[in-house]
């Protein structure tokens, strides 16, 4: 059955370097009001699931916080706020990432040392401050599970240890997104990995964007995923890249392509998320445009082909 796109990560300013050049200094000039109508935006588009890659970046924060002192000098005095507070009028379920703190690139998997301080000390931060928020619906890991034919063990530790102790402090819900989906051998095994896993849902990219994979290969890996996670008993989702590299800089891909990427997830998967609406989609004559005027195009498109199938 054809699905939507019912999600989107999306960022304050985006921790890698170059890819974010095309809205990066756009979110940094935008006030609570702008943050709210980009996501009353992406609620028209169909989403109602946002993922936050990071609180924090190179070392400062996005909000108001005691933990890391140094602030991003954003328009907008506490984004983070300002997102969930629109989250919650809008009625949309937003994921907040853990990690990417101090570091632009994947971060570490320590279970020791100062980063993995970070962790537990902001999720208790964010836990009290912002817990409240009835759009607050639970965390992501933004350190991405490398997967080579199967979930490395360190990972499965890594994530098990802070999904244990953030159920403790705040929202309930673990959202990951790994890579490596290409190579995933869907056996016995990887079964196994998935009950012990323990988080809620497991985005998978389907690698496009980043041209590592084919669509046929997406068919059959997805396909294979989908009867894993059934004898798992888990859900299975899928993180679309909506995006293409020009050189190191994120730009919208081609419209035929997502849409594509689009048909062959759907008959998998239980949702499908996208990596990402910001930057690669625009409403035409969005008051809060960010990304390249090919993000335009991308939109229409896209908002033409679920329309025709009554998928909004």
């Amino acid at each position: 059955m054809l699905k939507r796109i019912s999600g989107s990560w999306f960022d304050f300013y985006h921790p890698n370097p170059y890819e974010g050049d095309t809205w990066n200094s756009t979110t940094q000039q935008f006030t609570e009001q702008d943050w709210d109508k980009k996501l009353e935006e992406m609620a028209e588009a169909g989403m109602d699931t946002l993922v936050l890659l990071q609180v924090a970046l190179h070392g400062k924060a996005f909000y108001p916080s005691e933990v890391i002192p140094l602030r991003w000098d954003t328009v907008c005095p506490d984004p983070l706020e300002a997102v969930l507070k629109a989250g919650d009028r809008l009625g949309i379920s937003i994921y907040v990432g853990l990690g990417f703190f101090t570091t632009p690139i994947m971060g570490s998997l320590s279970i020791t040392g100062d980063r993995n301080r970070l962790r537990y000390e902001i999720a208790d931060e964010l836990a009290a401050r912002y817990g409240h928020h009835s759009s607050f619906a639970g965390w992501y890991f933004p350190v991405e599970a490398a997967i080579h034919s199967y979930f490395p063990d360190e990972y499965i530790s890594y994530a098990n240890e802070l999904s244990a102790y953030c159920r403790k402090v705040g929202p309930q819900k673990i959202l990951i997104a790994p890579y490596g989906t290409r190579s995933i051998v869907a056996d016995d095994k990887f079964v196994d990995q998935l009950k012990a896993l323990e988080v809620d849902y497991i985005a998978y990219q389907d690698e496009i964007g980043v041209n590592r994979t084919t669509f046929e290969a997406v068919d059959e890996v997805f396909a294979k995923l989908r009867e894993a996670h059934d004898r798992a008993g888990k859900p299975l989702w899928a993180d679309l890249e909506v995006f293409r590299f020009q050189g190191k800089v994120l730009y919208p891909g081609a419209p035929e392509r997502v849409i594509r990427q689009l048909e062959t997830l759907s008959g998998h998967v239980d949702k499908i998320l996208c990596y990402q609406y910001l930057g690669m989609m625009n409403k035409p004559g969005s008051p809060v445009h960010a990304g390249d005027e090919s993000s335009v195009k991308l939109y229409e498109e896209y908002m033409a082909y679920i329309r025709k199938h009554g998928l909004i």
